[in-house]
């Protein structure tokens, strides 16, 4: 469970960095480029011995997975805009509950559920979606409240599809691509090399044109968040091997414990304003992941 628990711990370190990066400063844009050459300087450090990074263009999955880098990208900007623009709790329950998109694709593309879902499952999936609702809206006393609650359902629904549509790119992947455990890391390393390439090519751009100007607290930022980036990954993958490879057991823990701990150290710590709604929100999030799983979270 300590693998467990540190992934937990990272994962929500990358929100703990999202929020504090405005009180600093510190160019989000930048703090996320750079992120992902520490990602995979992390990445080195840790590989398996025996193991050794290339980049093989000649395989079938190299481009594939390059190009979901891009994606990675994309995600990574839109949640820290998501965590600074509404709030940890809310972004974090986007991001977790967003596990029904791979799971409804597993089921009804790839045909690699693994088994047979029930009503209660079912019912899970339509209050996971349901809860996503809910918790965005947020109470306020200016008059933008309108404007407000389109910005702040805007980013919450981006951030739920952008982290299904990646994570539904990796479980494809995962299903067409690589047949061995071992490639976990080189493949992840690629991904993320596709990431550090598209983030960087666009920092230079944003510098040409003058909207960017590289400042060393923003690469300091990024190893920040480039470290807990990996290492939530990293963690997520041998809690995974504890457990025998039950994604089915581990994804709904993990993503649970990502929402609890979020909202407790955004509460806590950021003094985050929490409404009835959004209670409500996480409170049907955390249910919807039970119910979408139960049969293996009570080992039935």
């Amino acid at each position: 469970m300590l693998y467990l628990a540190l992934s937990i711990l990272f994962s929500v370190l990358l929100l703990v960095n999202f929020r504090i990066f405005p009180k600093f400063n510190i160019s989000t844009f930048q703090a996320i480029a750079f992120n992902y050459p520490v990602c995979f300087l992390t990445g080195m450090l840790l590989m398996p011995e025996g193991q050794r990074f290339q980049l093989d263009l000649s395989q079938n999955w190299t481009l594939y997975s390059l190009a979901l880098g891009v994606g990675f990208i994309i995600t990574f900007i839109l949640s820290g805009l998501a965590t600074q623009k509404i709030g940890m709790t809310i972004t974090s329950m986007a991001n977790n509950v967003s596990l029904v998109i791979p799971v409804l694709f597993s089921l009804l593309v790839f045909g690699s559920g693994g088994k047979t879902f029930d009503w209660i499952n079912y019912l899970g999936l339509v209050l996971a979606v349901v809860s996503v609702a809910i918790a965005t809206f947020k109470s306020g006393s200016d008059t933008s409240t309108k404007a407000n609650f389109w910005l702040q359902g805007g980013l919450a629904l981006a951030v739920f599809l952008m982290y299904g549509i990646t994570n539904t790119a990796i479980n494809y992947l995962n299903i067409t691509y690589i047949a061995d455990a071992s490639k976990v890391v080189p493949v992840t390393l690629v991904m993320v090399l596709g990431a550090a390439v598209s983030g960087l090519i666009l920092l230079i751009f944003k510098i040409l044109n003058g909207s960017e100007k590289i400042e060393v607290k923003n690469i300091v930022a990024a190893l920040t968040l480039g470290v807990p980036n990996f290492l939530s990954f990293y963690f997520l993958i041998l809690t995974l091997g504890y457990f025998g490879n039950s994604g089915a057991f581990v994804y709904p823990i993990y993503n649970m414990g990502v929402i609890l701990v979020s909202a407790f150290v955004a509460i806590l710590f950021f003094k985050e304003k929490v409404s009835i709604l959004n209670k409500l929100g996480l409170f049907l999030a955390v249910i919807a992941i039970l119910m979408i799983s139960w049969q293996e979270v009570f080992g039935t």
